[in-house]
């Protein structure tokens, strides 16, 4: 496995279990119309625990890239919201926030 993978898949375990230390954080930069999101946060937190744990298995490598780049494609509608206004951007500069949308 080489290094990338490795850092890739740290990033997405730490990304995960955060979404059970701070929910609220996350719950905040949700658009309004999804429904139910403190239940919506925990899923995505299992999925990027899941996904970057599957990310050291070479058998289940494929799987998560697949994985995490539908994940990606869903979160980019929160990564927008972002850019609302100083409550969904949680005091992250724009500029960050810009450059964050591709992630």
């Amino acid at each position: 496995m080489t290094w990338h993978f490795i850092l890739m898949a740290i990033m997405y375990i730490f990304a995960g279990l955060m979404h059970f230390i701070k929910p609220k954080a996350y719950i905040k930069v949700m658009p309004d119309y999804f429904k139910h999101k403190a239940t919506l946060v925990y899923l995505t937190g299992v999925a990027e625990i899941v996904l970057g744990a599957a990310l050291f298995f070479e058998t289940l490598k494929d799987f998560a890239i697949y994985g995490i780049v539908l994940m990606l494609i869903i979160f980019f509608t929160v990564h927008i919201n972002m850019l609302k206004g100083k409550r969904e951007a949680l005091g992250i500069p724009k500029i960050i926030l810009i450059l964050r949308i591709q992630l």
